[in-house]
């Protein structure tokens, strides 16, 4: 029976949690020098399958540049001006960093 199987599947998605929210603020700061902007943080709804995600802005565009999901166990960064996936971490940092290098990778974990 394929249908039973299907029902048993558990979706394993990663969550935003405060020590992202941390790093986020300190990579943040320390990147405005090199033209970031702003960050947001978008919770998924209670009961919805919609994965937590931030929105980052970059030298005063008013649209996002790039957008940060999580894809199972990994960490996926966006285009946001392009609508194209640019690449997929391990670590929230290490995307984080992809964006812009402007944190110490190992110490901002």
């Amino acid at each position: 029976m394929p249908g039973v199987a299907a029902r048993n599947v558990v979706v394993l998605r990663q969550r935003i949690l405060a020590n992202h929210r941390e790093v986020l603020a300190r990579w943040l700061e320390a990147g405005r020098c090199m033209g970031l902007c702003d960050a947001s943080v978008f919770l998924a709804s209670a009961g919805r399958c919609d994965p937590d995600y931030v929105l980052v802005w970059v030298r005063e565009n008013p649209d996002p540049a790039y957008m940060i999901t999580s894809e199972g166990m990994r960490w996926r960064v966006t285009d946001c001006i392009r609508g194209e996936a640019l690449d997929s971490h391990t670590s929230f940092e290490a995307a984080l960093h992809y964006i812009r290098p402007v944190l110490n990778l190992h110490a901002a974990a």
